[in-house]
């Protein structure tokens, strides 16, 4: 298999898993609401150079959340986003110049217990959802994406308190996270990352995380609201407590 064998530094067999998985995970998330991020991130974390992980990962969720961007646009609730993107700015500009980082393990237990809170806590308040509460949430998120990949969850959290419909929850996480994904290309261009090297098989990817969108977004519309908003409050705590797991083991706390 040439041509899988020129996509990336991978052996073919793994270029082709990780295309495959770029579609169910997009589908995954159109379908309901996130997760699909963090699910792919583990899954290159097991195949992938650690150096390579985080931004390729950040391209190929940019793509696919573009795709989603576009086809529910919409929905987008605009206030949100506008009020998103300064924090954003923000985020990423900490991310580049950061030298000092937590003790591993730390970012993921604040992820996931941030995440459980909001899904199962009495709710953000008033001040936190307005336009300073979502500015923050933007910066300290995307400062996060950038350290441990997967911020998803956090935002996907935050954006459920603030949306009522389900295509409004879709279409405001995937705008949102479009522009946090963005901002990797920067600061990963300035700590020397050669995205030249996997940009084939992130192509691949991006192009089979669109069918995944579509595939996705044709399930959404034929899922009630309580139905979908079970789902996506059960896979967010799923995946808060699968990085609160790993936190755990990174931090030595004899979980293995």
């Amino acid at each position: 298999m040439p041509l899988l064998e020129s996509l990336s530094p991978l052996a073919a067999s793994l270029n082709l898993l990780l295309i495959l998985l770029s579609m169910l995970t997009s589908a995954f998330t159109a379908a309901v609401g996130a997760g699909g991020g963090v699910l792919m991130i583990m899954a290159l974390a097991q195949v992938m150079p650690v150096a390579a992980l985080i931004p390729v990962h950040g391209m190929v969720q940019l793509g696919s959340n573009v795709g989603r961007t576009v086809m529910t646009w919409r929905h987008i609730d605009r206030v949100t986003l506008a009020a998103f993107l300064p924090g954003v700015a923000l985020g990423a500009l900490a991310a580049a110049w950061l030298l000092i980082r937590l003790p591993a393990g730390v970012l993921e237990l604040c992820i996931a217990a941030f995440v459980l809170f909001t899904l199962w806590g009495p709710g953000l308040s008033g001040r936190a959802l307005g336009r300073v509460g979502t500015l923050i949430v933007g910066a300290v998120t995307t400062l996060l994406s950038s350290l441990v990949g997967a911020s998803g969850p956090v935002v996907a959290a935050f954006i459920k308190q603030r949306q009522t419909g389900r295509l409004a929850k879709v279409a405001t996480f995937s705008a949102c996270m479009v522009a946090q994904h963005l901002t990797k290309a920067f600061v990963f261009g300035m700590a020397g990352f050669v995205f030249h090297d996997w940009l084939a098989l992130m192509l691949a990817m991006v192009a089979a995380g669109f069918l995944g969108t579509w595939l996705g977004l044709r399930l959404l519309h034929r899922l009630s609201e309580r139905r979908f908003d079970a789902l996506f409050r059960w896979a967010l705590t799923l995946l808060a407590l699968r990085l609160a797991w790993l936190g755990a083991q990174n931090l030595g706390l004899g979980l293995d």
